[in-house]
């Protein structure tokens, strides 16, 4: 199993209490001390308003992180989970993501969805197209980038999209342009996408979920063509680390004691609960090893970890660093 690592950025209310001054210089050590310890990649997310609900606390724009933090390290791979297609045109952002690409040195990853968060949507002007509509853009963007990073060049013209000669020139450094992660288990068009187009994809962390969209997804690229065991599947993790199961729940007190003070109650609660779910990589370090070497067993190569402490505290991570990801590596 390999592993990557979110950097906190504001977006699940991970920032608060830290002067604004003082947030990129956060995730810039977080990235640096990933970069030099056993983590293959560290993530953003790209949403413009907090959850659980929307609230005036920080959220840092995914693309500038990407360059920002591929300026800053220099091994770890460079992610989002994920990119919005709607959020930008989809040949302006093959070119944004080329630029990060070349700055890296070659490490950015493209993870790219139909996007959900209708009052980012909203209050953005974008509306709130339709589901059909936002996975026929999905599906129109990645044509779009693929061909823009293969060829340097692109016309296209799709019922979402018009593209006239649009040169994307330096091309990014990674032949073929950046690995694809198509995130979102819907099982008619989002796992089709994924057949035709991914490299890796990211659905859900819970067990019998996962199998069964595993199984879509196999279905999928069985009609198109495509070899599924060439695509990586991957999940998001929520993870709170302890050396006793009281020791977790201090952790989990700790951080509901900080968001409640900037949102509703019953909203960080519910949020929270997913934090400690069973699903989620939470509790001891054994208990962490025997979840996810259950979801190795069903084919989850990759973990992508969200630790909500870390801005405060890493000794999580480090906890996780030093008896998890050697168990599973």
């Amino acid at each position: 199993m390999r592993f990557g690592l979110f950097i906190p950025q504001g977006w699940r209310l991970d920032l608060v209490d830290i002067p604004v001054s003082q947030h990129w210089p956060v995730m810039r050590e977080l990235a640096a001390y990933a970069d030099s310890s056993s983590w293959e990649s560290v993530w953003v997310y790209d949403h413009f308003h907090t959850v659980p609900v929307p609230t005036d606390e920080a959220t840092h724009e995914a693309w500038t992180l990407m360059s920002a933090l591929a300026a800053t390290t220099s091994r770890v791979l460079l992610g989002q989970m994920c990119t919005a297609m709607s959020y930008r045109n989809p040949v302006y952002l093959a070119k944004v993501a080329a630029t990060a690409d070349i700055i890296s040195g070659g490490r950015v990853q493209m993870g790219i969805g139909a996007g959900w968060y209708e009052h980012e949507w909203r209050a953005y002007g974008y509306g709130f197209p339709s589901a059909g509509v936002r996975l026929a853009r999905l599906d129109e963007g990645v044509q779009i980038m693929r061909a823009a990073w293969r060829d340097g060049r692109v016309s296209f013209d799709g019922k979402h999209y018009q593209v006239d000669g649009a040169i994307v020139q330096p091309k990014p450094l990674q032949d073929g342009g950046l690995p694809l992660w198509i995130a979102g288990g819907g099982e008619k068009v989002t796992l089709r996408i994924a057949a035709k187009y991914a490299q890796y994809t990211n659905f859900t962390c819970e067990p019998e979920g996962f199998a069964h969209k595993s199984r879509v997804l196999a279905d999928h690229c069985r009609e198109v063509g495509t070899d599924y065991d060439r695509i990586v599947r991957s999940a998001n993790f929520n993870a709170v680390v302890g050396e006793t199961e009281a020791e977790v729940k201090e952790r989990i007190a700790r951080l509901r004691a900080r968001q409640v003070t900037k949102a509703d109650e019953a909203a960080v609660d519910a949020m929270l609960s997913s934090v400690a779910a069973p699903e989620s990589a939470s509790g001891t370090p054994e208990q962490i090893v025997e979840k996810l070497t259950r979801m190795r067993d069903l084919g989850c190569e990759y973990a992508i970890l969200y630790f909500p402490e870390a801005a405060y505290d890493r000794s999580g991570i480090e906890l996780f660093e030093r008896e998890v990801i050697p168990a599973l590596s």
